[in-house]
């Protein structure tokens, strides 16, 4: 009962550090505070189980497919919907009041089509729902897979960000805007890349989630949430931090849901936030006074 907990645990709390990661970059590198990033996750899982129930196509496969198309939409709604914003911020503290109000709004345009397209019902489909055996319990491969590669995927772009010179330099626009411009960094250019590279890992999270997970056209907002808590948590623009603390979150809900009650999940949840709030208020992995 434990290791099955433990495990299922860790397959939750992968997911969560995917999600997670993409909204950190997005906030951290765009200073865009995306509240619709939930509704382009379940875009993903709308469109894989599509490709899968309709023309077979696996999910793996089409996580192929929605990660660039996630960048590409990532890209295309920075360029045509925020860069006017952030020209009229001056960069000042407006942009992140801008940029909750317009992303706030195109969740329920985007919400809406979801609804009129897929309906309000929730949705899932039949994938490698065989169980494996592990150290003595057994684990569906569905979720086993998607926990390996979440892990492959956060992991590997953490490596990317701390070997590569892009990376530094996402790093750097992260840390300090004002200063990167100094040294030559295209802070306006770098910050488009951040945010649609959060689109692409938001398409990546939603493909993987639908491996596994029941879901609904309104259930967006749910997933915005917890990748909002495991950013908090892990220390805004700490992308290792984001990476641990999802983990966390998604084996203390395990935890909760299988030794003490399923009503109390989203409380655990919350109570843990509000403890990181409380008492670490930059994350569990942010620099005190950052």
């Amino acid at each position: 009962m434990f290791l099955s907990t433990l495990f299922l645990g860790l397959v939750l709390g992968g997911t969560y550090a995917l999600l997670a990661l993409g909204l950190s970059l997005q906030y951290g590198i765009a200073r865009i505070m995306n509240l619709a990033y939930g509704e382009f996750m379940l875009l993903a899982c709308f469109a894989v189980t599509m490709m899968f129930t309709s023309w077979g196509l696996g999910p793996l496969w089409g996580l192929l497919i929605v990660v660039p198309l996630g960048y590409a939409l990532g890209w295309i709604i920075h360029t045509v919907m925020m860069r006017p914003l952030i020209k009229r911020s001056g960069g000042g503290g407006r942009l992140e009041v801008d940029t909750i109000l317009a992303t706030f709004g195109l969740l329920f345009v985007v919400q809406g089509l979801m609804l009129v397209t897929f309906g309000s019902d929730f949705t899932s489909y039949s994938y490698l729902n065989q169980g494996i055996g592990i150290l003595g319990t057994t684990i569906a491969a569905n979720r086993l897979i998607a926990f390996v590669v979440s892990l492959v995927i956060g992991f590997g772009l953490y490596a990317m960000l701390i070997r590569t010179r892009w990376g530094r330099a996402l790093r750097a626009v992260s840390l300090a805007p004002d200063s990167a411009y100094l040294v030559g960094i295209d802070v306006g250019k770098l910050g488009r890349q951040g945010f649609a590279l959060g689109g692409a890992l938001a398409a990546a999270g939603g493909a993987l989630v639908s491996m596994f997970q029941t879901f609904s056209a309104t259930d967006g907002v749910v997933f915005t949430m917890k990748a909002l808590i495991v950013v908090i948590m892990g220390g805004v623009g700490n992308i290792l931090g984001a990476l641990i603390a999802g983990l966390l979150l998604g084996l203390a809900e395990t935890f909760v849901a299988a030794f003490i009650d399923p009503g109390l999940t989203m409380a655990a949840t919350y109570t843990m936030f509000l403890a990181v709030l409380l008492w670490r208020p930059t994350g569990l992995f942010g620099k005190a006074g950052g």
